[in-house]
């Protein structure tokens, strides 16, 4: 297993400083408050944007231009070498585009803070309760929690009665992949 770079560790670091807060702001600069917002200002206070410029429109959200930079600067992948400092990216957190359908790419963003022994990786987004640590368990997808055990897989997706009966709401469900950048 690699160990993370100084940058993943410092991108980790920062992003557990914002757990909590109302608004995100970094170097004076306010961003959304929102999941790409915030990641956007953890790597905006080492000196990147992200969004290289450009600005969310009716085509492209703030997590797909995330995922552009990664495309362009790093590698996506499904592990197994997670870092701290490691970007994590989700499908179909909600209907984006109220079709009612599972069809809603690059909904989610948010940053690997550490990995626990048990491989559950503890991550930092703004989430609908506001900046908060939430925990996902690739191996295994679909726990919740096991019987008086730590929680493997928080929930990320709000139960709704239109949802299709395939419709995942752990973040081990909704997990797409981690993204590498260079630091």
């Amino acid at each position: 297993m690699n160990r993370p770079t100084a940058g993943q560790r410092d991108l980790a670091r920062t992003a557990g400083t914002f757990e909590g807060a109302r608004r995100i702001q970094a170097k004076g600069r306010r961003f959304t408050f929102d999941c790409s917002g915030l990641t956007r200002g953890i790597d905006f206070s080492h000196g990147i944007d992200l969004f290289e410029g450009r600005q969310p429109d009716g085509l492209s959200n703030g997590v797909r231009l995330i995922s552009r930079y990664i495309r362009k600067h790093g590698r996506f992948h499904d592990g197994p070498n997670l870092q701290p400092g490691d970007l994590v990216f989700f499908h179909n957190t909600w209907d984006a585009n109220a079709d009612g359908r599972l069809n809603d790419l690059w909904t989610h963003v948010g940053v690997v803070e550490r990995i626990e022994g048990n491989g559950t990786a503890v991550c930092i987004s703004r989430v609908s309760g506001g900046v908060e640590r939430y925990r996902m368990n690739l191996r295994h997808p679909r726990i919740h929690r096991r019987p008086r055990g730590p929680v493997l897989n928080d929930f990320m997706r709000r139960k709704r009665r239109s949802d299709p009966p395939e419709t995942g709401y752990l973040t081990g469900e909704l997990f797409a992949a981690f993204g590498t950048w260079t630091h």
